[in-house]
């Protein structure tokens, strides 16, 4: 199978949908659809339904499938589908056969949350849920500081469908020495940590990030994509600069507020519940204000 096609699709701004929820803490179904339709109309190419800014493992079973069929549903062709999967074994396969059977072009693979991960048994896992879809492109999402590139080189060796990585360590040189010792032109690069992260990583090599604040301005994180593509620096931190504090409310604390600072923002803009499921909670009123001003600067 070629190959190409899903690689330069992920070269891009991976957006990460949130996940509304409605007053009785169901999953919010027109409001899904309305934010997705607005990410598409707006220039997104690809969606990661599942995602951590989705609030994964907060999902139940068929509340992520759910999510991944609907967002198929909606995006309509327009954009690539990158799905993402993880818990143990069976569940990731499952998930991954569910998403190719929707019509999903590729699975992106939760960082393993086990206790007690090995650099063989990291091959071992994802080696499993890639053979299991051969046909998808296969994205593992690492988070771990220890794991050596050499690991993803063996599994690639394996599975030619592992395409691509979204590398979200904070550290742009362990990511510069991960990609070179992986093999920096065989895979796609993602960075994901977001726009915080993407000059400094695109610097060392990635040519995507991923990004949840594509829920509420897509122009802006298009914009920063089209300067670091044409290597345009300073633009690229005029973006940065401008999404810099938003972007620190959403990191701060171990990322405690990740979903709920982006939430919180499309929530002062009247396009979804600021609700979140535990153990994310929503901001208390007093923090409310700051994150509307910094939505109230951009161009949306």
């Amino acid at each position: 199978m070629d190959l190409t096609p899903l690689k330069a699709a992920l070269a891009d701004v991976v957006a990460i949908p949130v996940t509304p929820f409605a007053g009785d803490g169901t999953i919010d179904t027109q409001a899904h659809r309305v934010l997705l339709r607005r990410m598409l109309d707006g220039g997104v190419r690809i969606l990661t339904p599942n995602g951590n800014t989705g609030e994964f493992y907060a999902l139940a079973p068929e509340e992520r499938r759910a999510v991944t069929e609907l967002t198929i549903e909606e995006a309509g062709g327009r954009a690539t589908i990158l799905v993402g999967v993880g818990h143990d074994v069976p569940t990731a396969v499952a998930a991954a056969e569910h998403a190719r059977d929707a019509g999903a072009e590729m699975v992106m693979v939760h960082q393993p949350v086990h206790p007690y991960v090995s650099q063989d048994g990291w091959i071992d896992y994802h080696r499993a849920i890639a053979e299991a879809v051969p046909g998808l492109g296969v994205v593992p999402y690492i988070r771990n500081p220890h794991l050596d590139g050499a690991c993803l080189s063996v599994l690639a060796d394996s599975c030619p469908n592992v395409i691509g990585v979204k590398y979200a360590v904070p550290d742009a040189a362990r990511f510069a020495a991960f990609a070179r010792d992986a093999g920096l032109d065989r895979f796609v690069w993602v960075a994901g940590l977001a726009e915080l992260y993407a000059p400094a990583y695109f610097s060392a090599g990635a040519t995507g990030f991923t990004s949840g604040l594509v829920n509420i301005a897509p122009g802006v994180s298009l914009a920063m994509l089209e300067a670091l593509r044409a290597g345009d620096h300073p633009a690229a931190m005029k973006v940065w600069e401008q999404i810099r504090r938003f972007e620190e409310l959403r990191a701060d604390r171990q990322s405690a507020n990740n979903v709920t600072v982006v939430k919180e923002a499309l929530a002062s803009l009247g396009l979804c519940g600021r609700d979140v499921r535990p153990p994310s909670r929503v901001l208390p009123e007093s923090q409310r204000a700051e994150v509307a001003d910094q939505v109230a600067g951009w161009s949306i």
